[in-house]
C-alpha cells in the first residue's frame, strides 16, 4: 500500500475523525489509521463514557456536520452546582451556582454519550470525500524525509504523506517515535464511570461534589439518567468495581445523596486510571500532536475531550491558512504557529486541574475552610462567576474560528 495523502492521523478515537472532518473541508486528503477494528468502535456498548461537551466545542461539531446527527440524543446543560463535602454528611453550606441565563449565548453545554458521538463521526467520514479510514492497522514505524512522511504499519505495507498527526492517546507512538519526552505523574486515583437512572428529573443541572478522595460529578443525560464520573484512591475503586451491581449502589448512594430519589444502574460500569501527562513538545519535523497525545489531564473540570477539539479546531486553521496562503503546511514555521497557539493554554490547564485536584482531594481542615470561603466569594460575586461560566462554556480566549460558530 502506498498513497500520497497530504496528512495522515494516527488515531481513531474522537478527536482524529473530527481533525479529519475538519481537514477535509479545506481540502486537504486526509487518511486515519486507527489500530482498533471496525466492530468494536461501532458496538454501542463500546465505550461508557460521556462527555461534557462545552459550547464552543459544539460550535466545532457543528460546523464540520456533525450535530444536526447529535442534537436528539444531546442534553442541554443549563446550570452547574460546586460543592464540598463528606459521604453520607452532605453539602457544605458553601457553593458555587452557575447559572446559563448569565451569559447571552445559551446552555453552557450539552451532555453526549460516546456511542453517539463514535457513531456519528464514523458514519459522516464513511460520507466524506477526501478522507481515507484504515481500521485493525498499528503503526510500527515512521520516518521523516524533506518530502514527507512514511508511515510502516504491522502488516510490512508503507504508508506516504507531507504531514503525520499524532492522535494516539496518552501513551503516544507517533510521540514516542518523534523522540518526543514526556512530563506527569499518576495521582493514585481511580476513576469509576457509569450511568444511572433516577427517580426525578435533573432540570439540566450538573453537580460537581468535592470529597476528600476525589471529586464525583453527576451529569445530566437525555430523560432520567446521569453520567457518574466518580474518582477514588485506586485501592478503594477497584473495591468497589468488584462489587455486584447492588454493592455498587450502596457505596455511591451516600456519596450520591437522595436528591434526585431513587437510583439504580443504566448499563456497565468502567474505570479509567487518573494522571497527568504532558508532552514537552507538540511538533516535532512534518509532525504534531493533538488531545491526549499531547496532554491528558485529570477530569477534574470536565476539559479533556473539550481541549482535544480546541486542538483540532486551531491545527485545522493553522493548515488551512497556510494551504490558502500558499505556503508549505507541513514547514516548521507553519506548525510552530499552532504550537504557539496552544502551548500556553493546555499547559495552563494541566496546572488548574492539577492545582484543583490537590486542593479539593483532601480532609485538610484549613484547605477545606479556605475553598469553601473562597467558592462563596466566587459565587457572591457577578462577575468573577460570569467568567467562569464564560470559561466552562469554552467562550474564552484566542478561540480558532470553528468554534466561534464561523466556518474554517
Amino acid at each position: 500500500m502506498s498513497t500520497k495523502d497530504e496528512i495522515l492521523i494516527v488515531g481513531g478515537g474522537l478527536n482524529g475523525p473530527a481533525l479529519a472532518l475538519a481537514l477535509a473541508q479545506a481540502g486537504f486528503a486526509v487518511t486515519v489509521i486507527d489500530a482498533l477494528e471496525i466492530d468494536p468502535r461501532e458496538n454501542p456498548d463500546f465505550d461508557g463514557r460521556s462527555y461534557a461537551l462545552a459550547l464552543g466545542s459544539q460550535r466545532l461539531l457543528d460546523g464540520i456536520g456533525l450535530w444536526d446527527r447529535l442534537a436528539g440524543d444531546a442534553q442541554p446543560m443549563l446550570d452547574i452546582k460546586v460543592t464540598d463535602g463528606h459521604a453520607g454528611h452532605g453539602p457544605s453550606p458553601f457553593f458555587m451556582h452557575f447559572d446559563h441565563r448569565e451569559i447571552e449565548e445559551g446552555p453552557m453545554g450539552y451532555m453526549v454519550e460516546d456511542r453517539h458521538l463514535r457513531r456519528a463521526l464514523l458514519d459522516k467520514m464513511r460520507e466524506t470525500d477526501g478522507v481515507t479510514l484504515l481500521n485493525g492497522k498499528s503503526v510500527t514505524g515512521q520516518s521523516t524525509s524533506a518530502t514527507g512522511v512514511s508511515l510502516t504499519l504491522d502488516d510490512g505495507s508503507q504508508i506516504s504523506g507531507a504531514i503525520v498527526i499524532g492522535c494516539d492517546g496518552r501513551s503516544s507512538g507517533t510521540a514516542q517515535r518523534a523522540g518526543i519526552k514526556r512530563t506527569g505523574w499518576d495521582y493514585g486515583q481511580t476513576s469509576l464511570v457509569c450511568s444511572i437512572s433516577h427517580e426525578l428529573p435533573h432540570n439540566g443541572v450538573a453537580h460537581q461534589f468535592f470529597m476528600p478522595s476525589g471529586p464525583l460529578a453527576i451529569l445530566p443525560l437525555t430523560g432520567n439518567r446521569s453520567s457518574i464520573v466518580w474518582s477514588e484512591t485506586t485501592g478503594l475503586a477497584h473495591e468497589i468495581n468488584a462489587l455486584d451491581d447492588d454493592g455498587y449502589l450502596a457505596a455511591l448512594q451516600p456519596r450520591f445523596g437522595d436528591f434526585l430519589g431513587e437510583i439504580s444502574l443504566a448499563g456497565k460500569r468502567f474505570t479509567y486510571p487518573l494522571g497527568l501527562t504532558l508532552a514537552n513538545a507538540m511538533i516535532a519535523d512534518r509532525l504534531a500532536l493533538v488531545g491526549d497525545a499531547a496532554h491528558g489531564v485529570h477530569p477534574i473540570a470536565g476539559q479533556g475531550l473539550n481541549a482535544g477539539l480546541r486542538d483540532v479546531a486551531a491545527l485545522a486553521e493553522t493548515l488551512a491558512d497556510a494551504k490558502r496562503r500558499g505556503e508549505d503546511p507541513a514547514s516548521p514555521l507553519v506548525l510552530a504557529r499552532y504550537q504557539q497557539w496552544r502551548r500556553f493554554d493546555t499547559a495552563s490547564m494541566a496546572l488548574a486541574t492539577d492545582t484543583f485536584n490537590r486542593l479539593f482531594s483532601n480532609d485538610n481542615p484549613l484547605l477545606r475552610l479556605g475553598r469553601d470561603i473562597g467558592m462563596g466569594l466566587i459565587n457572591a460575586a457577578p462577575a468573577l462567576r460570569r467568567g467562569f461560566i464564560r470559561e466552562a462554556a469554552g467562550l474564552s480566549g484566542d478561540l480558532p474560528r470553528l468554534m466561534r460558530g464561523r466556518p474554517l
